[in-house]
């Protein structure tokens, strides 16, 4: 039985002040799932600190495990800084600063040589579904982005469309199970169905109190990744307790 995981992911957003939503997440966490939360580089020492049992992640890493690399973090610093997991090939970085698949992939594997568990993103443009391309791309982001190597211990998948990330346009149930039976059904050819099965896939995309119920009733979604509304407590929490109910 997979897990269920509900991951927050603060962005560019967030200072000391911000610690106090995440205490008041706190109250939310019943032990009936993970919760996760990646802050700002800036803030994840604090955030492990004091997340109890909330797990804190890191948004991104640098392939290398160290060297000349300014501004750069590598995954041995994000678990220094006492990170359980982080996040690659966010289509943010995909988009913002060009990362490749195989960029992806050469970050994921950093983060497993770590001993860190990570988030591995994937998702299609609004031009790439509205040409049929869904799939394809999605099966190529698959094959090229997760390093031979990937387990339930070591990996999540994350499905985030691209043209619903902040926009608040949500794919219908029907197109989500779509992609995530697709992916449940790659992986398996790939790494065998008892790895595979044991692989949670989570949904992302203007993910809110108002539809998450809904989309957590959908085939093969096991949590989500979670970006503005996992800001506030307020927002944050009614998802925690929708996903909790699932479990």
């Amino acid at each position: 039985m997979r897990r269920k995981l509900a991951a927050g992911n603060w962005k560019m957003n967030g200072t000391q002040a911000s610690l106090a939503e995440l205490a008041a997440m706190r109250t939310a966490v019943t032990g009936a799932i993970d919760v996760l939360i990646c802050p700002p580089a800036t803030l994840v020492a604090a955030a492990a600190a004091q997340s109890g049992d909330i797990a804190i992640g890191g948004q991104d890493c640098h392939a290398n495990v160290s060297g000349a690399h300014t501004g750069d973090i590598s995954a041995d610093m994000l678990k220094d800084a006492g990170a359980g997991y982080v996040l690659t090939g966010h289509s943010e970085r995909r988009t913002d600063h060009a990362e490749s698949d195989a960029d992806v992939a050469a970050k994921s594997k950093a983060v497993w040589d770590a001993g860190l568990i990570a988030v591995i993103c994937i998702g299609e443009t609004l031009e790439e579904r509205e040409s049929g391309e869904t799939l394809r791309v999605i099966g190529r982001q698959l094959a090229e982005s997760i390093p031979d190597g990937a387990s339930a211990a070591n990996t999540v998948v994350a499905y985030e469309p691209v043209w619903a990330i902040g926009t608040g346009k949500v794919p219908t149930p029907a197109l989500i199970a779509e992609v995530h039976d697709f992916m449940r059904s790659e992986l398996t050819k790939r790494f065998g169905a008892e790895i595979a099965d044991g692989i949670r896939l989570l949904y992302g995309g203007s993910v809110k109190a108002s539809n998450a119920v809904e989309i957590f009733a959908t085939s093969n979604v096991d949590g989500a990744l979670v970006g503005g509304a996992s800001l506030k407590a307020a927002d944050f929490n009614p998802i925690i307790e929708a996903l909790s109910t699932t479990a």
